[in-house]
């Protein structure tokens, strides 16, 4: 090895160093780390010390977000020791896809939308030795197609990695699918009714139908204890050195009306706005009318917004003036807010790598974001350190990252992320469950934290 490589391998921090042997050491590893701790670089320096130091794999097939397949590939180029590395990238039409896939390369990148398609209708065999799945919570459901593909080829696989900074991002019951996938459920068993069963009792129920199901006593720690061995996790905020973090709740009042009107709603599950009736039929529709109405505005009979109130933009008015010319980055659920938040300020969406460099360079006052959009590999600290919430989101994942495009090694400046939350309303509700899942997220990355050198 030449002395750049030693010199560029050495710009690798003691955890990472820590989790690229533990990778090398378990031919099944699951690695929680927090946004901004680098999953990339240390899965593909335990690659390329398995294939060239080892001997022991060739062909290796990295299972990622769409979003997220460039960050591979220019993670591979980033580094001088990486640099034996090939890879193909096996996106786009069916016709690029399979090109991508008979490259002789060691490395198949392919977003995990495609994962049956390569398994059940490719035509193309299934022989890679080791398998890399970023962001193992995406295969937290195991009826869908994506778990039943993989579960199918999992004997084939040598070594499987998985990586994520939110393995149970709805409580531990998300674990089950995803520890079947990696150890074949030799750990928390091989069918989720006897998972459920051995650590869980139903909570919510109607007669024979349950609803939800809550831990049992000492099951957690049972949970964790079963994991363990093959499992490692970092909070960002132990390894990097992070800005100091301030969250602060912005609460807005609705007038008597307004909230008469939101009560009506959510009573009857119909409200007549303006003489048209919406109806929000069944729980999950009613959230989404609930958060629509929290936020200002509704939806009623063919995509017709209904505007409700506007103390929300209020809000964001008075937040964006107290900054006072220093950039704010503001996080939107619904196309209605986009919309009027666009009508009331001079904003920029940021979509396009343009977007991203010219926030970055402090060119844009005021930003938006789709938490949807805000995924891996986003870098936004560098034009500015204030994040507001209009509309909040349910998912403790979507909710994390978001906020890690801000907070994150690089940010120079403390950070400041405001929730807009209207009082009396599903809002609340909203900010709560997050700090439930974050806490039983936090017990469970505390539980199988790596001591390095410990």
């Amino acid at each position: 090895m030449s002395m750049d490589v030693l010199l560029n391998r050495s710009n690798l921090h003691e955890y990472q160093k820590y989790s690229v042997e533990f990778i090398i050491e378990n031919s099944t590893a699951a690695i929680f780390l927090d946004c901004g701790l680098g999953k990339t670089i240390i899965s593909l320096t335990a690659i390329n010390d398995l294939i060239f130091d080892y001997f022991d794999i060739h062909r290796i097939l990295v299972i990622c977000p769409l979003r997220v397949v460039n960050v591979w590939a220019n993670e591979i180029k980033k580094w001088e020791h990486l640099k034996g590395l090939t890879y193909s990238v096996a996106i786009g039409s069916e016709a690029q896809r399979k090109t991508a896939l008979m490259q002789k390369v060691n490395i198949y990148l392919i977003n995990r939308e495609n994962v049956d398609w390569l398994i059940n209708k490719s035509g193309i065999p299934f022989d890679y030795e080791m398998v890399v799945i970023d962001e193992l919570s995406s295969f937290k459901a195991y009826s869908a197609k994506r778990f039943k593909s993989l579960l199918k080829v999992r004997p084939k696989v040598k070594r499987i990695v998985g990586l994520t900074g939110t393995p149970s991002s709805n409580g531990l019951m998300d674990l089950w699918a995803e520890f079947r996938l990696l150890d074949m459920g030799k750990r928390l068993g091989r069918f989720i009714t006897h998972y459920r069963n051995n650590f869980f009792d139903p909570d919510k129920r109607n007669q024979q139908m349950v609803f939800s199901y809550k831990l049992k006593v000492g099951a957690e720690d049972a949970i964790y204890r079963l994991i363990s061995d093959i499992t490692i996790s970092m909070k960002s905020t132990d390894y990097l050195k992070m800005p100091e973090c301030i969250i602060n709740e912005v609460l807005v009042t609705l007038s008597e009306k307004e909230q008469k009107a939101y009560n009506s709603l959510k009573k009857d599950l119909v409200l007549s706005l303006k003489g048209d009736e919406i109806d929000a039929v069944n729980a999950a529709a009613l959230s989404n009318k609930l958060c629509q109405m929290a936020n200002g505005a509704v939806y009623g009979e063919d995509k017709r917004v209904f505007e409700i109130h506007d103390k929300k933009l209020d809000a964001l008015e008075d937040l964006i003036e107290s900054a006072n010319g220093k950039p704010v980055l503001v996080a939107y659920w619904f196309n209605h807010d986009l919309e009027r938040i666009k009508k009331r300020f001079k904003v920029r969406e940021i979509k396009t790598s343009e977007d991203i460099r010219d926030w970055n360079n402090g060119e844009i006052e005021v930003a938006l974001i789709h938490p949807a959009s805000a995924g891996h590999g986003l870098n936004l600290q560098a034009g500015g350190s204030t994040l507001i919430w209009f509309g909040l989101t349910w998912s403790l994942e979507l909710y994390q990252q978001t906020n890690a495009r801000l907070w994150r090694q690089g940010q120079n400046e403390t950070v400041v992320i405001h929730h807009i939350i209207t009082k009396g309303t599903i809002d609340e509700d909203i900010i709560k469950a997050l700090r439930r899942k974050e806490k039983v997220q936090s017990d469970l990355i505390n539980a199988v934290k790596a001591r390095i050198g410990g």
